[in-house]
């Protein structure tokens, strides 16, 4: 394992719908495609990050599982030697790694985070979790164990990797530059996945915020377990605006501009060639009935490579990456403890 790391994180819990697949799962798989034989892969599923929210315990398990089925549906190549798939739960290093760095970074950084503020909007301080405050600090471990300098997340994550980086800094510092790879800074990272900026699909039904789960927001998502149907009507169904020409402007007027975005990552064509096709037109029906369309065809078949994914191939490669990752990630983590004076 003498490769450079590409690491992402898997959803754990929840229904995954549109806004994952082609915000996350999609240029994942352009990765492994792209990288293939250069980099190695790693996919973990970020279960502990779980408990961060409410959830249904009882699903967790299976949940996980069956969103592991759909990377697999999406095209995820499970015979690729570099890429590595594992629970976060079941590699003990990522608890371990998270106690030793909540004593180098700053409460005052915690503060700053605005996932924190936007999750705990609106509750009672008494009823929000210790987890919830100090996941960024666990998903700092994620990424320093592997030393991953690539790290493709979403813009919601933007600030979580530069408080990864400055904890590393911060660590290295002190202890020894060598000790922590630093990853890449953001610009460098939206450069890498060849995105100038970090795919955030929106709400179908309040495109000023993003796509979510189906109980926040039934109808402004679409899940890719949805009747294919049922999600063409919510195509058809999205709000728009009332200027009455179609411009792709995010700002002033994000129904249409979002619809111009899912279309061109379901058709592979860039966004400035999709919003030259429709720019200036003033019928938003065509346009959704064209969305509607493809995201029917999409699903279609989705869902049909869903259907013939071999669970047992898929359990197979999972309990074998986290074999490996166990290693790996306590190679690092007894380096840490060396440094910080646990271990002679």
């Amino acid at each position: 394992m003498n490769k450079p790391v590409i690491l992402t994180g898997i959803r754990a819990n929840g229904e995954l719908h549109l806004g994952n697949f082609l915000g996350a799962i999609l240029p994942m798989i352009e990765l492994q495609k792209k990288y293939a034989g250069e980099y190695q892969l790693n996919m973990f599923v970020p279960d502990l990050h779980s408990f961060t929210t409410p959830i249904e315990h009882d699903k967790l398990y299976l949940q996980i599982v069956q969103n592991l089925r759909k990377y697999v549906a999406a095209g995820l190549n499970l015979d690729d030697e570099d890429t590595y798939i594992y629970r976060q739960s079941y590699v003990a290093a990522h608890s371990e790694l998270t106690v030793i760095l909540n004593n180098f970074v700053y409460y005052g950084e915690l503060q700053r985070m605005t996932q924190f503020k936007e999750k705990s909007d609106g509750e009672k301080d008494t009823s929000i979790s210790a987890g919830l405050y100090d996941y960024p600090v666990l998903m700092a471990a994620d990424i320093l164990l592997y030393g991953a300098e690539w790290v493709p997340v979403g813009e919601d994550q933007r600030q979580h990797i530069e408080l990864t980086r400055d904890v590393a800094m911060r660590i290295n510092n002190k202890f020894g530059e060598n000790l922590l790879v630093v990853p890449a800074e953001w610009k460098k990272q939206l450069e890498f996945i060849g995105r100038d900026n970090g795919i955030r699909i929106r709400s179908l039904r309040n495109p000023t915020k993003k796509m979510s789960k189906s109980v926040e927001d039934p109808a402004g998502t679409i899940l890719l377990s949805d009747e294919p149907a049922a999600a063409a009507k919510k195509i058809m169904s999205a709000t728009t605006d009332s200027v009455g020409v179609i411009h792709y402007d995010m700002e002033n007027q994000p129904g249409i501009s979002n619809l111009l975005r899912i279309l061109a990552l379901l058709i592979g064509e860039p966004i400035e060639v999709v919003t030259k096709t429709w720019e200036g037109k003033t019928r938003y029906g065509d346009l959704k009935t064209a969305v509607a369309n493809e995201v029917k065809v999409f699903l279609t078949s989705f869902q049909k490579k869903l259907d013939n994914v071999e669970e047992a191939e898929l359990m197979r490669k999972l309990e074998a990456s986290e074999f490996l990752m166990r290693d790996v990630a306590l190679q690092r983590l007894y380096k840490v403890q060396q440094a910080i004076g646990l271990r002679p």
